[in-house]
């Protein structure tokens, strides 16, 4: 069904793999280190990244795959949603490549790759489904009745739920990117010990605004009473916040499944690394009598192996893109 170069390049990973007969053959991850210092990725910093290491990763996939140059059928990029400069460099290089080696173009939207990551090690997932898209720039409900079939029932109205951990890990002094350093203490704190805001919505969208605000006035009024507050009770503060973040995304999920019906549910996005969102989300849709999918550690976060697996099933069904296109920021239809 053959053989396709993916590029992932929408934000701070460059990263490129290879797809042989719908199997990932490679899938090499470049992350960018410099971010660190800056608290949050600087987008010219990104796109530059991109263009030092975009030619190394893809040589490093194809040589990975076991495959050469000459045998690759189809290159697919990722469109948008993203930064513009990094989205640029990844959507001129997979034209180029294109246009050299005389091969078609797949336009992949990022979302969309995020929502078919489970399919990449599940191909046994039964159609219609809920995924759960849990990222650092997009929380989403999407309802699915094919794999390219797609309508999103719920998404955020503020922050994304991986914008809460980071903002959140700010707060408690925690370097960025915070989402993880708050899963690893919170391994070690107790869930209960502080209660947050959470939203009062009936439909299916997400608000995190509240629970970040009542975070910050809670730590102001400890911190003002006991100015090492935070460093003596860390690991309950992670634990709290984190149980509390989970909590908002568990409601709505078990919302969706219920006003759905649904047998299958998956998780994806970088949050989806998230060891307490993973054991709750498989928790509680198992309760709710529906089988749960979560995709393998490496297909959370930005790769291209994402991007990989839907082009596979855009090469399957003739869905190519001519040589004018370009980049979409945003207001790009899942």
């Amino acid at each position: 069904m053959g053989i396709i170069l993916a590029i992932e390049s929408s934000c701070d990973d460059t990263s490129a793999a290879i797809i042989k007969d719908g199997v990932i053959c490679s899938n090499i991850v470049y992350t960018q280190k410099i971010h660190e210092e800056f608290g949050g990725v600087v987008p010219e910093l990104a796109s530059r990244s991109h263009e030092k290491n975009i030619v190394v990763t893809v040589e490093k996939a194809i040589a990975e795959s076991g495959i050469t140059i000459k045998d690759i059928q189809a290159v697919a990029f990722t469109r948008g949603p993203g930064l513009i400069g990094s989205l640029l460099v990844g959507v001129c290089f997979a034209k180029s490549f294109a246009l050299a080696h005389n091969i078609p173009l797949i336009e992949v939207n990022h979302m969309q790759a995020h929502v078919l990551s489970p399919f990449i090690e599940n191909r046994e997932i039964e159609f219609p489904l809920i995924c759960m898209v849990v990222s650092g720039g997009h929380t989403q409900l999407v309802y699915m009745r094919d794999y390219l079939d797609m309508e999103i029932i719920g998404s955020t109205i503020d922050d994304a739920a991986g914008e809460a951990f980071d903002k959140a890990a700010k707060m408690l002094g925690l370097d960025y990117p915070g989402g993880p350093l708050v899963d690893k203490w919170a391994l070690d704190g107790n869930p209960l010990t502080y209660t947050f805001a959470k939203p009062r919505m009936d439909n299916f969208d997400f608000s995190f605004s509240g629970l970040k605000t009542s975070i910050l006035y809670f730590l102001q009024k400890q911190i003002q009473q006991n100015p090492n507050f935070v460093k003596e009770n860390l690991a309950d503060l992670c634990a709290s916040i984190q149980h509390g973040i989970v909590e908002i995304l568990i409601d709505k999920l078990k919302l969706s499944i219920k006003k759905y019906k649904v047998k299958s549910v998956c998780l994806a996005g970088g949050v989806s690394a998230n060891s307490e969102l993973r054991k709750r989300f498989i928790e509680s849709v198992s309760s709710m009598q529906a089988k749960a999918y979560v995709p393998a550690f490496q297909y959370c976060t930005d790769n291209a192996g994402m991007i990989a697996i839907a082009a596979y099933f855009k090469y399957q069904r003739g869905l190519f893109s001519t040589q004018s296109v370009e980049p979409m920021v945003k207001n790009y239809a899942i």
